[in-house]
């Protein structure tokens, strides 16, 4: 049974308080709430409620995951970071939250970040736009949109949420369809239409900031991600001829071999709507391949040799058909390393070749 029927966010953690009443955290637009839900009611709570608003549960293995303990009426303890707070323990009970820990209020926050939000195609879209370090309104800075993986995944507000490379350009990090936080039919309306619908959404929103920030050079935008943004990556510089530079990091070029040599593909056929045996065409639809001969963009391909989710294999496609053509490309295989890298050498020269790529191509 729904017990949270037409939810307009995404619930990623929950555990029952009561025989009741349920406690959640919903990721909602970006932002991070959590409720006490009465079953019976359908509603939440009067009273009840820990609204953490712009703050965001954080803390790597406890992200989303608050502690719940019934003794004494129920006492929650989480660990929140905000855009402008880094992560400490909080816990409220009855009453207001209270903060536990002071760990890191020395932290000075090195660049600014505000939520932005757009329409498109008539449905609502939120993102995050981090500005420049040292930041000038009377000068001109690059842009780079950097896309979240998933698809099925969300950039929530966090401490410092800004790259700590790529200081000298604005960061547009889009929540499109297909992200969590907005409810079940935003977070499906990617199915079967990848790299369409979804990066209308990413377009019209940089249109929107470009619009309504003078500094933003619109001559000087580029485009990065990893995994499913790294597949955007890749479909984008085949759609549009409006980004200057890019970075794929393990990206996907063609859905109708990676169907074969990932070791995740049971999430494929719901995506897609049929093995690629049954129907070809729904997955040539979207693959960066399919479109290759319109790339113009200077293109850095990166990814780990033993990634299983992302097989090398199709970083390698993507890069020799762009070499074919004459675009402007360079790959990068790391050895030793899957899907998330763990050698700080190559993590460091990951972020060190991402800096030199745009500077060089966003002049």
């Amino acid at each position: 049974m729904d017990v949270t029927p037409d939810l307009d966010g995404t619930v990623v953690h929950e555990s029952f308080v009561s025989p009741t009443h349920v406690g959640f955290v919903e990721d909602k637009r970006g932002h991070t709430l959590m409720l006490d839900w009465d079953v019976e009611k359908k509603a939440a709570v009067p009273n009840s409620t820990v609204d953490l608003g712009l703050a965001s549960l954080s803390g790597g293995l406890v992200k989303d995951a608050p502690s719940f303990s019934p003794a004494n009426g129920g006492y929650t303890v989480w660990v929140q970071s905000g855009l402008e707070q880094a992560p400490e323990i909080w816990g409220a009970g009855s009453g207001a939250p209270k903060q536990f820990t002071h760990f890191n209020e020395g932290l000075k926050l090195r660049r600014k970040t505000i939520s932005v939000e757009w329409v498109s195609d008539g449905a609502h879209v939120q993102g995050w736009l981090t500005f420049p370090k040292d930041f000038d309104e009377h000068k001109k800075y690059g842009i780079i949109t950097q896309v979240h993986g998933g698809p099925s995944a969300s950039i929530g507000a966090r401490w410092d949420m800004g790259p700590q490379q790529l200081t000298n350009y604005f960061i547009f990090q889009p929540n499109p369809r297909g992200s969590f936080g907005q409810g079940e039919a935003f977070t499906q309306a990617n199915r079967k239409d990848f790299g369409y619908g979804d990066l209308r959404d990413i377009l019209t929103g940089l249109d929107k900031l470009e619009q309504d920030i003078p500094s933003i050079d619109k001559n000087r935008e580029g485009v990065t991600g990893w995994s499913y943004g790294g597949y955007m990556t890749m479909f984008s510089v085949t759609q549009t001829p409006r980004f200057k530079a890019a970075v794929a990091g393990a990206g996907i070029a063609n859905w109708q071999s990676y169907y074969g040599q990932n070791q995740i593909s049971e999430w494929m056929v719901p995506f897609f709507g049929a093995s690629v045996y049954d129907d070809p065409a729904v997955y040539a639809k979207s693959s960066p391949i399919t479109f290759i001969k319109n790339v113009t963009t200077p293109t850095l391909v990166i990814v780990g040799d033993r990634d299983g989710e992302c097989p090398a294999p199709q970083s390698f496609e993507f890069w020799s058909a762009l070499k074919a053509h004459g675009v402007k490309t360079q790959l990068v295989i790391y050895p030793n390393e899957g899907h998330g890298f763990r050698d700080p050498a190559h993590i460091k020269d990951r972020a060190e070749r991402t800096q030199k790529w745009f500077d060089e191509n966003l002049k």
